[in-house]
């Protein structure tokens, strides 16, 4: 079995979806492992993993519609109010999403889905420098 970690490094622009789909294949082609499972670990509390469509970006911005009415910004009940309106519906956000994700690599390549991308969700509104690990085990 090989094993290989990887840091991904990844420019937000604030709160939104930014897609890593690329970077995850090309780091797992170079690894010359033609089976095995890679798994990417954001290594944050306010940002979080997905899988998601790629094709409509429609589908992102619904996401995003969807989670401000779920956790709005800035409601009174919050507790945690020290970093800002966002912070503490970035910490939700990112729990009811994930914060890892495991796909299977076969022939070298993260075994997605036609329209399935992988996406770092940004959940704060000011831009980050988000940090991803990949491990690689295969052979």
């Amino acid at each position: 079995m090989k094993q290989a970690l990887h840091r991904i490094s990844v420019e937000t622009r604030g709160r939104g979806l930014v897609e890593v789909t690329e970077d995850v294949r090309r780091w797992v082609a170079a690894q010359a492992a033609p089976t095995g499972l890679v798994t990417i670990f954001c290594r944050h509390t306010s940002a979080s993993l997905l899988i998601q469509e790629n094709a409509d970006p429609d589908v992102r911005a619904d996401l995003e519609t969807f989670l401000s009415r779920l956790v709005p910004d800035g409601a009174a009940w919050f507790r945690h109010q020290t970093e800002g309106p966002d912070d503490m519906p970035a910490h939700i956000r990112a729990a009811l999403t994930q914060t890892q994700l495991s796909i299977p690599v076969e022939r070298g390549q993260p075994v997605l889905g036609t329209w399935q991308g992988i996406y770092l969700f940004e959940h704060r509104t000011s831009p980050h420098r988000r940090e991803l690990m990949l491990h690689l085990i295969g052979e």
